[in-house]
């Protein structure tokens, strides 16, 4: 179980290299990090401006790309009331193959990474850090000799980059989770490569290297959302889920949410890995690290019961468990240039995605932007079957930074 006190991570020296990555760029010198105005980067935890120089480039380098973003419109926004997936709008459109909408119907294309390669092998991913006891998971997850894929929230690393340091050096793999944790389907291209494009610089800010790999907020992608990672540079990995009803969730958002208790968390989990004996391949898992009741269920029983069970699972990070050197993970190190391949399985699959370089278009008709209620959709993480989203309450600036006072100190 965490700590009460929460210690930081130990300091990484400038210029060292992370464990098992003896060809990575020297480590950043982030010492005087702190002491920078923090209005280089964008407001935390809520969507970037697309009217910087720095996203204007961005949506340049997209056009550019060869890669043609589809003509879909943003999907409208749940509330508190009305579920992502109980949009009138919205629900006309699920199943739409021509769209491709994970977040109700579990579509995935064959260039999204959903599973591991090897049966019974675990892949392991913590979404929304760096946050206060990401330590206390580092420290566990180290002392298990346990490697794990962090996806990890942009505006987070503004004020722990240290926190990222630790992480990357003891050989975790970091990938981008967006900038401000929207669903990105909301929102508009313009703000989607705002988005990325935030959170891939920042994390070079930070370890010096740019992530080839991304997950969409509550796994919410498109045939838009794909096409513009895939433009960025960045193959999308969702967690797995075998059929409409099985998931590789655990489930432990829930219990902070209040939605359900531990004991309901641990019985889904529990049935989860009875499904882990089931397929055929490998199993992408969903945990998260930004809250203690998350780390204190990880900690505590989800990866203790995964070294314990028989037959005995393999718990990897996703780059390990898909077979892909730890170089080609980052934009600087890779062999090639060209996007990580995907492996779309489980749930309702298409064999392709239709990006034709004819059919770009920008959407700036300004939907999607998340301006006030509450997400939610069922399949998406974070959220119930078809509830709202209470995770992280769709608030200005200043009300966001009042309610999470407490994660930012």
């Amino acid at each position: 179980m965490p700590s009460q006190t929460v210690m930081a991570p130990s300091a990484v020296a400038a210029g060292s290299k992370p464990t098992g990555f003896p060809n990575a760029p020297a480590m950043p010198d982030i010492s005087s990090w702190k002491s920078l105005p923090v209005s280089r980067y964008p407001f935390l935890d809520h969507p970037p401006p697309t009217d910087s120089p720095e996203v204007k480039q961005w949506i340049s380098e997209v056009a550019a790309s060869g890669i043609g973003i589809p003509d879909i419109a943003p999907f409208k926004e749940g509330d508190a009331n009305t579920g992502m997936c109980d949009v009138p709008e919205n629900k006309a459109r699920i199943g739409n193959d021509t769209e491709c909408w994970w977040t109700c119907g579990h579509c995935a294309r064959a260039t999204d990474i959903t599973t591991c390669n090897e049966k019974l092998t675990w892949g392991s991913s913590f979404d929304d850090g760096p946050a206060p006891y990401t330590p206390d998971l580092l420290q566990f997850l180290g002392g298990k000799k346990l490697t794990t894929t962090f996806f990890v929230v942009g505006s987070r690393v503004v004020d722990k980059p240290d926190y990222l340091q630790a992480m990357y050096a003891a050989g975790h793999q970091i990938a981008v989770h967006t900038w401000s944790h929207w669903s990105l389907t909301t929102q508009t291209t313009e703000e989607i490569i705002a988005e990325l494009g935030w959170s891939k610089k920042i994390i070079k800010d930070a370890i010096g290297v740019t992530p080839k790999y991304m997950r969409p907020p509550f796994g919410d992608i498109d045939d838009r959302v794909r096409a513009i990672s895939m433009a960025m540079g960045l193959t999308p990995i969702i967690w797995t889920t075998p059929s409409q009803t099985e998931s590789f969730d655990t489930f432990d958002w829930s219990v902070q949410e209040g939605s359900q208790t531990a004991e309901g968390a641990l019985a889904k989990f529990n049935a989860m890995l009875d499904s882990a004996t089931k397929i055929d391949t490998g199993f992408i898992v969903l945990e998260h690290d930004i809250f203690e009741s998350e780390v204190s269920l990880a900690m505590g029983y989800f990866l203790p019961a995964a070294l314990a069970h028989k037959p005995a699972f393999k718990i990897q990070s996703i780059r390990e468990c898909i077979g892909m050197p730890v170089a080609d993970v980052y934009a600087e190190t890779a062999s090639s240039k060209a996007l990580a391949p995907g492996n779309g399985v489980g749930g309702k699959v298409t064999s392709g995605a239709p990006f034709s370089n004819s059919s770009s278009n920008s959407q700036s008709d300004g939907q999607g932007g998340n301006t006030g209620g509450s997400q939610g959709g069922n399949g998406g993480t974070d959220t119930g079957t078809g509830g709202a989203l209470l995770r992280y309450p769709n608030v200005g600036p200043f009300a966001f930074l009042v309610a999470f006072v407490g994660f930012i100190l």
